[in-house]
């Protein structure tokens, strides 16, 4: 409650602040944008993009009708500001998405390359979520980054260049495995989390690093090929770079995640890979081990889904794990 009153404060305050200034409509407008991307960038609590969301829409208010390239690039930000907002229904991904796409019919024409790449990057974002709720097509989404891939190029914008490939190759893998393109599709993604991985670095990229990493590992787990054990090794690789990155006191909520991810690899590999029909049950007891961690993490930190897919996955193994006289014991 203390949050949303302060927050309400804020914004009336340089509501009366823009409105008691001595400025012109068009330096009002570009006021009210500031201080919302103010509120946007460090937001304490959902209530402060709530009110940067209310800010840019009163900055498109006032915004002079001959000035359409300020009120497109307020439209962007407002999309951004759209999508950081949790919510239920897919109303918010749908507004930032109209956002986006009518900033971008000025912007094409008046922008900078910069801005409209990362208009483009952002709307792919919000097909990608509504493709996900079955409200859009994620070939639109894929569209849209590669139109992004066209100035975030990896030698200029290595950065949301690496960014680009992980949405890409996300957006590969999100397309159901329903027809023969679909092995064509799994390759492109992990060429594409590879791509990325070829631009950011351990030192100087490290969120963007592990990111490309864990999600490498977990399209090496799941990609469909006859090579079911190499890939495994490679995913545990790749984990274990993005665990470089993603520690306990660092990042606990990443770092679960990719315990968990690690977690699933090992209970499918065998202890040694050159005798499979030896079995695993030292991987199996290391696999178990990473899902308790991961979900003493999950429950700490209020994660309840993850939480219970994960004391699923400690269950089913568990089970498995218990040899067939020792079951039938247990249940009797």
């Amino acid at each position: 409650m203390a949050a949303r009153s302060r927050t309400g404060d804020q914004v009336r305050a340089a509501l009366r602040a823009v409105e008691e200034a001595e400025a012109s409509a068009a330096e009002k407008a570009e006021m009210l944008m500031e201080i919302a991307m103010g509120l946007q960038q460090k937001p304490r609590a959902v209530e402060d993009l709530e009110a940067a969301v209310e800010l840019y829409g009163k900055a498109l208010e006032i915004c002079p009708d001959d000035l359409p390239l300020l009120a497109a690039r307020i439209r962007a930000r407002l999309g951004t500001a759209l999508l950081a907002t949790p919510a239920e229904g897919p109303e918010p991904i749908e507004q930032a998405r109209d956002a986006f796409q009518a900033a971008l019919g000025v912007l094409a024409g008046e922008g900078l390359d910069e801005e409209i790449a990362e208009a483009e990057m952002n709307l792919g974002l919000a097909l990608q979520s509504l493709a996900g709720l079955g409200r859009a097509r994620m070939q639109d989404a894929i569209g849209a980054y590669q139109r992004a891939l066209r100035t975030f190029d990896r030698k200029r914008h290595p950065k949301e260049f690496a960014i680009l490939q992980n949405n890409l190759a996300t957006a590969f893998l999100s397309i159901p495995f329903t027809d023969e393109r679909s092995k064509m599709r799994e390759a492109l993604a992990v060429q594409a989390f590879e791509e990325g991985l070829k631009v950011v670095t351990l030192v100087d990229h490290p969120s963007e690093y592990a990111m490309l990493q864990n999600n490498l590992g977990n399209a090496l787990q799941y990609v469909s090929s006859s090579h079911r054990v190499e890939n495994g090794l490679r995913a545990l690789e790749a984990y274990d770079e993005a665990l470089k990155v993603r520690t306990p006191r660092g990042a606990p909520g990443e770092y679960a995640n990719t315990i968990a991810n690690k977690a699933n690899c090992l209970a499918n590999l065998p202890d040694d890979p050159a005798r499979p029909e030896a079995g695993n049950p030292l991987n199996v007891a290391a696999a178990l081990a990473l899902y308790r961690e991961a979900l003493a993490i999950f429950e700490r930190f209020g994660e309840p889904d993850k939480a219970a897919a994960v004391a699923a996955a400690v269950d089913e193994l568990t089970a498995e794990a218990v040899p067939p006289a020792r079951q039938a014991n247990g249940a009797a």
